[in-house]
């Protein structure tokens, strides 16, 4: 487990790719149509929903470059929040039967926060040799 988290990764090329198919996804769940999802009946599960997307997707970027790597993290955060962003802003202007929630924006953000976070917290957990730039 520790291989995913060194800088020297056999795994960067498959995580890459991971989270190539991650970002597709978000884009594909996140522009269905209103009608199209379930109707669930769990308080702020679409808040949720958003917050595990979101780390998630931050992770896999980070773990497709492995290195802890302050400007690296910060890129992904702005990724993350300008992706969050742009599919609130589609799903209220062009998206049938759904509307731009600014509370989503902030749960993308916060998620995106906590991957970065888990990020940092399982290499040095594990005491990965990697570099520090």
């Amino acid at each position: 487990m520790t291989d995913l988290f060194s800088e020297f990764s056999p795994y960067k090329g498959k995580a890459r790719f991971v989270a190539i198919l991650w970002t597709l996804l978000i884009f594909f769940l996140c522009f269905l149509p209103g009608k199209d999802i379930p109707d669930v009946n769990i308080p702020f599960i679409d808040k949720w929903v958003h917050l595990l997307l979101f780390g998630m997707l931050t992770l896999i970027w980070h773990l497709s470059q492995p290195i802890r790597n302050i400007k690296f993290a910060f890129i992904l955060l702005v990724a993350a929040i300008f992706q969050g962003w742009i599919v609130e802003y589609i799903q209220g202007h062009f998206t049938q039967g759904r509307t731009q929630d600014n509370m989503d924006t902030l749960a993308d953000t916060t998620g995106a926060i906590i991957g970065i976070i888990m990020f940092y917290v399982f290499s040095l957990t594990l005491k990965v040799k990697t570099a520090v730039y």
